[in-house]
């Protein structure tokens, strides 16, 4: 299930790193540690809508017809945080999604080397490309659905 996006890591570093205050610091850290995660603020390049793994992982198995964009898995919280649009967490309405925003911080792992705890299950290819909101309200709903009939 986890991807890895080859030949795009150095571009996918630096652009995680730009939502660092200070980025240069953000990179070095990232250096320094190896594989080590950051703190990063939400709400300047991304929100993140975290769910429940149950309901997260089948989501991700809807979304995989390549318009995915990244997306954690912190498995000692059992949850899975899809990157969206700066925004989306503030208008965001759903039961057992939590929100990070403006005025939050998260975990964010190194997007070429694996860790332990915080991880990737999509990593950043460095574009941009975020999750799309409506589509993955779509495929929520979906998992949901096929939780419910098992």
């Amino acid at each position: 299930m986890e991807r890895t996006g080859h030949g795009t890591e150095h571009t996918a570093l630096h652009w995680l790193a730009e939502a660092a205050p200070d980025p240069q610091a953000c990179r070095a850290q990232w250096e320094r540690t190896g594989a080590g995660p950051v703190l990063l603020p939400a709400g300047h390049r991304w929100d993140v809508l975290s769910v429940p793994a149950r309901l997260g992982r089948p989501a991700l198995d809807v979304l995989d017809s390549g318009f995915c964009g990244p997306v954690l898995t912190d498995p000692s919280a059992e949850s899975v945080g899809f990157l969206v649009p700066v925004g989306t967490a503030a208008r965001w309405v759903g039961t057992g999604v939590r929100t990070a925003g403006r005025g939050t911080w998260i975990v964010v792992p190194h997007p070429e080397r694996r860790s332990r705890g915080v991880r990737w299950l999509v990593p950043p290819d460095g574009s941009g490309r975020l999750n799309d909101p409506v589509l993955l309200e779509l495929a929520l709903h979906e998992a949901a659905a096929r939780l419910t009939d098992r």
